[in-house]
């Protein structure tokens, strides 16, 4: 755990008993939320945050979060089990914070994440506290993350009565979406249908995670998924922001900088095992999305380590 993560742990213990999560997040951004929408009444609060590059010590928070990756760098890592993930969230990624557990944050660019915070005491009321009792970041929830970018959407926009009650409406379907059970990774709720689904959406997406160095083509995609490519491609891209390519390359880019960090493997090897043609292909898409050669980044990695 970092060191400023666990100085926070113990300098928010007072504190976290009399500030709410957008008390606490705001303390540590140093800044207040771009926008926020809440009602103290039912027991939530939606805000929206933009930050830059550095690492941030979030000490526990008194009610869950449920966080989507709006826009930004996709390079946001989380620390867990004493360092920092293999993977990254992306724009259209959710991140799942359980109540009174501290979280640190590793951000390689500008963040931009909205922020769902539903009191404890609903949750209990509802007997639904256990699926928010632990972390889960960035996993793949495309209704949720469609319907917190229409909110925002419509929060944007001049204001009209009748906007209000939309508005209203959509927190309500967000909160009934979380509420019921935001499918685990690897097992969504939703059964498959003849049409396009967010079941199968998911599978794809969790077949890319699971072996990012398969060829994983766009027409194989698509035929799990049971549509036409280009149909898929626009599917896709509207749910996580990237297209079927690019999920496919930042799966495997994110893997690479594991492995980097982690094993002795040589370039030609590591390049070799992730799918890649060949390692000058390697060489220049790992430079693209990190902004440094693979061995720049091993030899920083094992420097800080």
């Amino acid at each position: 755990m970092p060191k400023q993560l666990e100085r926070e742990k113990d300098a928010s213990a007072t504190a976290q008993k009399v500030w709410d999560n957008k008390a606490i997040i705001c303390d540590v951004l140093g800044r207040p939320p771009e926008m926020e929408l809440g009602s103290l009444g039912d027991g939530w609060s939606l805000c929206r945050w933009r930050q830059f590059v550095g690492s941030y010590a979030l000490p526990p928070v008194p009610d869950p979060i449920f966080i989507v990756h709006i826009a930004g760098k996709p390079r946001v890592k989380t620390w867990e089990r004493g360092s920092w993930t293999e993977t990254h969230s992306i724009p259209g990624c959710a991140t799942i914070v359980p109540a009174g557990m501290p979280t640190g944050w590793l951000v390689d660019g500008e963040l931009d994440v909205v922020t769902l915070s539903v009191s404890s005491e609903v949750l209990k009321t509802a007997s639904l506290s256990d699926q928010f009792s632990k972390m889960r970041f960035a996993f793949t929830d495309p209704l949720g993350v469609a319907l917190t970018r229409q909110i925002l959407a419509e929060l944007y926009a001049p204001h009209a009565d009748e906007r209000e009650a939309y508005v209203s409406a959509m927190v309500g379907a967000l909160k009934a979406h979380i509420l019921s059970g935001v499918p685990a990774q690897g097992k969504p709720l939703a059964i498959p249908t003849s049409d396009f689904s967010a079941y199968r959406l998911h599978k794809v997406m969790n077949a890319i995670l699971d072996h990012p160095e398969h060829e994983h083509s766009l027409e194989q995609m698509a035929a799990t998924a049971g549509v036409t490519p280009s149909h898929f491609c626009r599917v896709f891209k509207k749910a996580t922001g990237i297209s079927p390519h690019q999920y496919v390359m930042k799966a495997r880019l994110d893997r690479a900088q594991h492995l980097l960090a982690q094993t002795d493997m040589t370039l030609a090897a590591l390049s070799e095992s992730l799918g890649f043609t060949s390692q000058s292909h390697f060489s220049r898409a790992f430079r693209a999305y990190a902004g440094r050669t693979p061995s720049d980044f091993r030899q920083h990695e094992q420097t800080i380590q």
